[in-house]
Parts: C-alpha cells; sequence; structure tokens
C-alpha cells in the first residue's frame, strides 16, 4: 500500500466502496457494521449476501479488486464460494460473502448486535 493512499483513504471510506462495490454487484442485504470500541478484531464489518456460488465469486472478486485499486490487499482470504461464506480480511475492515443460508446459519449481524449499522443496503 502506498503512503499516499494511505493518506487518503480511510478504513471508512474503504469499507463504504466496498458496499458500493457489493451493492452494484447486486449483493443483497448489504449491511456496514462499525466496531471501533466494541472488538479488537476489526474497526468495520461489511456483510452481503449472493445468491449462488457464481455471484458468491464475482462478489469476492469485485471486492478486491476494488480494495487493490484503493491501495489495499487482503491479509487473508478464508472459505470459498461452494461453503457459502467468504472472508476477506483487509485488517481494519473484514468483509464477509455469504449465501443465504449461510448467513441464516451463522447470524453474524446478531452477533455483533452492539456494533453500529453504518449502512444496510436491502
Amino acid at each position: 500500500m502506498s503512503v499516499e493512499t494511505q493518506t487518503r483513504i480511510t478504513p471508512e471510506q474503504l469499507a463504504r466502496a466496498l458496499v458500493e462495490v457489493a451493492a452494484d454487484r447486486k449483493a443483497s442485504d448489504v449491511v456496514l457494521l462499525d466496531l471501533r470500541g466494541i472488538s479488537i478484531i476489526s474497526d468495520y464489518f461489511v456483510i452481503c449476501s449472493g445468491t449462488s456460488e457464481r455471484q458468491i465469486n464475482a462478489l469476492t472478486r469485485a471486492i478486491t479488486d476494488k480494495a487493490a485499486e484503493l491501495g489495499f490487499h487482503s491479509k487473508r482470504l478464508e472459505g470459498a464460494s461452494e461453503g457459502g461464506w467468504v472472508l476477506i480480511d483487509f485488517q481494519d475492515v473484514i468483509a464477509h460473502v455469504f449465501s443465504p443460508t449461510q448467513r441464516a446459519f451463522y447470524r453474524l449481524d446478531e452477533l455483533w448486535k452492539d456494533a453500529q449499522p453504518l449502512l444496510m443496503i436491502q
């Protein structure tokens, strides 16, 4: 990540850009949670759902491409579209791309209910 990009793009701006990309790619139930002050894991979670393996793959690719364009590269990518959950770790921002079934099972939105929702796109 370049120093110039670090000073221009904040983690919140990155998170909001990832929400926009997910919404543009027709993800459903897109949520941006502010975890600052309640978690040491990350500052922001972007959570969204894709309706098929193909869409989950497309969302994952679009999110990583947008982050790279802004100078952020994932520290870790866990899971696979076949399993219904992909986690993309950008350190201060973590993106979760779920299938509807896995999202209902893990209920991250409820698990992190103390987090401040900054954006919700149905």
